[in-house]
């Protein structure tokens, strides 16, 4: 046992010092392989929490919303919509939502204008995102104007600042009163944006759906599954954007192990020689050359990981911000909640150590089986 000890120390510092001996080519792939994990896990990361988040977000979203449809766009629904709605068994609640977009030339930018549910501010006054208090300078007690359908002015009080804590889904937000909504775009008593219902029922929403459309032909029934299933593929589109950006960088990784399995340097293959020459087995050469490769390539791993986890959660994943979150001229401030799961970094990790970690062996497993002298004569 002594002796297999002591086999298995002599390997271990044989390999420490043959790394050291190559410093300036190992620092150089050390360099290069942390980049490429650092912005793969980067993108990964990042993409995961803000799908998390989004999922906890919508959450609290209607299980239905209705849209009336006119000529494939989107039309204002009237209130008879609603009782015939109502009507639906299954349907425990239907609610008619006022929504829509202003354009602030000031800014330019949009602002989405809502009327709450409850509470509602009081006419004349309105709650407005942190983004537009940021961006338009504009606190608690302060006036904004806006321009009403018909061209006339309207004045309106900031009465509260929503919490910073919501600014992914409030940055651009305004809460304004029912009667204020209607007055500034000059909507019609009974009519409203679109609908939205509760159904008693989870197992039942896609079977209530059905029956709204058949009811309503003109409307379009969309699920909070199929909200889910959108932002999951915007978040998978904008990932694939970036994965598409850095291919270069991947397909340069992939030549480079290639060409790390096509064979060994001169200097590597008179190593391995003097190496048999003294007595070492060819598994003993296999061992030295799987420590030399997992050395670099987990070292490698776990920077690239430990720096993108930095560069997402505590830097605003700076370098991928604008793509990732999308454009926006009111941009969100937030703080992602740290979501890494383990099957991120076990993808993350069959895809760069492993492939590393077999291309070392390979041509080290060809150079020890054949004649020490013949391996220092080439």
């Amino acid at each position: 046992m002594r002796i297999w000890i002591e086999k298995q120390r002599n390997i271990i510092d044989f390999t420490l010092s043959s790394l050291a001996r190559r410093k300036g080519k190992n620092t150089a792939l050390l360099v290069v392989y942390t980049l490429l994990v650092f912005l793969l896990a980067s993108v990964m990361f990042f993409t995961h929490a803000l799908r998390k988040e989004a999922s906890l977000v919508l959450q609290g979203a209607p299980e239905v919303v209705v849209q009336r449809m006119a000529a494939g766009r989107h039309e204002l629904v009237p209130g008879r919509y609603l009782d015939a709605i109502s009507g639906i068994r299954g349907v425990s609640d239907v609610r008619g939502r006022l929504w829509g977009y202003y354009f602030d030339p000031v800014m330019s930018a949009n602002y989405t204008l809502m009327v709450p549910a409850d509470p509602s501010p009081d006419e004349g006054n309105i709650a407005v995102g942190h983004g537009i208090s940021r961006s338009r300078f504009a606190y608690a007690g302060d006036l904004l104007s806006f321009r009403r359908y018909d061209g006339e002015p309207m004045v309106l009080t900031i009465s509260e600042v929503l919490s910073p804590a919501s600014e992914l889904v409030s940055s651009d937000l305004i809460l304004i009163s029912e009667r204020d909504f209607r007055k500034l775009f000059g909507m019609a008593e009974g009519m409203f944006t679109d609908i939205v219902l509760t159904v008693r029922n989870a197992k039942e929403v896609a079977t209530v759906a059905g029956k709204v459309q058949k009811l309503l032909p003109d409307t379009r029934p969309i699920m909070k599954s199929e909200i889910l299933r959108t932002y999951d593929t915007i978040f998978d589109w904008r990932s694939g954007l970036i994965v598409v950006i850095l291919s270069a960088a991947v397909l340069a990784f992939v030549i480079f192990a290639w060409d790390k399995a096509s064979g060994l340097s001169a200097e590597e293959r008179k190593e391995i020689g003097i190496l048999k020459a003294i007595g070492w087995e060819t598994s003993d050469v296999l061992l030295m050359k799987f420590w030399e490769g997992t050395t670099v390539s987990l070292s490698s791993f776990l920077s690239g990981v430990v720096l993108a986890y930095v560069h997402v959660f505590f830097t605003d994943v700076v370098l991928f911000e604008p793509v990732l979150k999308g454009w926006s001229t009111l941009y969100p401030t937030f703080k992602l909640v740290p979501y890494v799961s383990a099957y991120q970094v076990a993808t993350l990790f069959f895809l760069t150590v492993v492939p590393y970690t077999v291309a070392t062996i390979i041509p080290s497993w060809r150079a020890a089986t054949i004649d020490p002298d013949s391996v220092m004569r080439s």
